[in-house]
């Protein structure tokens, strides 16, 4: 029988000990080396492709989203600076309409005022006017009577009896509308 262990005992395992032995492990290092070359790296290559596209793909997608999100605060910015700025206009355009009614109300509240007021006096015109006229009636009428008494004749000639009250009532017009505090001589 052959005693397999003997050999291996005075070789050293880790050094190949015959040819045959150093050529299957080249043949076979170099089936195993081409099988890594053609299966294995390309999957590992396709593999670290696939992520390096998903990475930079995403890492594009989150540029973009940023930059899309940066304009439309812009975009938020401005419209919202231009509301401000409309609303400014409008609240400035509504004081100034709002004085100008104001404005209009009380020049309106002024002439009717100033339309009653001149009602008012030519009412109290018209009123005096006719007072003074049923006061000279009556203190015409007085007057004649009066004056009747006092002659002794009759003055119921109405023509006479007119002008004679129409000069006494002139007379006291004047004295009244001379100026009083006057020295008189």
């Amino acid at each position: 029988m052959i005693n397999y262990l003997a050999p291996l005992a005075t070789e050293n395992p880790i050094i190949p000990g015959s040819a045959a032995e150093i050529i299957a492990a080249a043949v076979f290092m170099c089936i195993l080396t081409y099988i890594i070359a053609k299966v294995v790296v390309p999957r590992f290559e396709k593999t670290y492709a696939d992520r390096a596209a998903a990475i930079e793909g995403g890492i594009k997608k989150a540029e973009q989203a940023q930059a899309e999100a940066q304009a439309a605060l812009e975009s938020y910015q401005a419209q919202l600076a231009d509301a401000r700025g409309e609303a400014n206009q409008i609240k400035e355009q509504a004081k100034t309409e709002g004085a100008q009614i104001v404005a209009e109300m009380r020049e309106r509240a002024q002439a009717e005022a100033d339309r009653i007021v001149a009602a008012a006096h030519s009412q109290l015109e018209a009123e005096r006017s006719q007072i003074v006229g049923q006061m000279r009636g009556e203190l015409g009428g007085l007057a004649t009577s009066l004056a009747g008494r006092i002659v002794g004749e009759s003055l119921d000639d109405d023509e006479r009896a007119r002008r004679t009250v129409d000069r006494f009532i002139a007379d006291l017009e004047s004295s009244d509308s001379a100026p009083q505090g006057a020295d008189v001589k």
